[in-house]
């Protein structure tokens, strides 16, 4: 009783091949598409360890292309206003995941060139958000946008320590990834 060594080989294979689909399905894709150039004015460009640019191993984004991001919303207190404020804007993680990201630090810049280191740990274990709407009303260079790092500090007693305020950058220009 010889078996048809064909039909097994090629069962086996079947099954190998779909495998190997399921694995590379369920790999974040977003990191290795295309990233489009932007269309309206750059509010937020990535640079240092990317795997995803559009222009000169950087990635550029307007406010487009992080709103098609997702946006998601945070109630927080800060140190600069009085009581919880509810902001809205897309969650570092996902912009760090969209360029494939990978470091351990993020340096925040601001317009006015304050920088401050951020860990990648934070940045992926809280639902830090890149805040484009306080209370409703688009954020503006003249008050703290167009976009501010925003971190869930009410949500996370931790996150109320004074030193990480400085996180905290406004007018928020770059993120390179170390």
């Amino acid at each position: 009783m010889n078996k048809p060594v064909g039909i097994v080989s090629m069962r086996g294979a079947s099954v190998g091949l779909g495998i190997a689909l399921m694995l590379l399905m369920a790999q974040p894709v977003l990191a290795q598409d295309a990233l489009p150039a932007p269309r309206g004015p750059v509010i937020l460009t990535i640079s240092g360890n990317i795997a995803v640019s559009n222009r000169d191993g950087a990635a550029d984004f307007d406010r487009e292309m992080l709103v098609a991001l997702g946006m998601t919303s945070v109630e927080t207190t800060t140190a600069w206003t009085d009581g919880p404020q509810k902001f809205q804007g897309v969650l570092a993680r996902a912009v760090l995941q969209r360029v494939g990201a990978r470091g351990t630090t993020v340096i925040a810049t601001a317009l006015n060139d304050f920088v401050a280191p951020i860990p990648m740990e934070e940045l992926q274990r809280y639902d830090v958000i890149l805040a484009m709407v306080m209370n409703g009303a688009e954020m503006q260079v003249s008050d703290k946008g167009p976009l501010w790092v925003v971190y869930p500090r009410n949500d996370h007693p931790e996150l109320l320590d004074p030193k990480l305020n400085d996180r905290w950058v406004w007018q928020l220009r770059s993120l390179a990834v170390e």
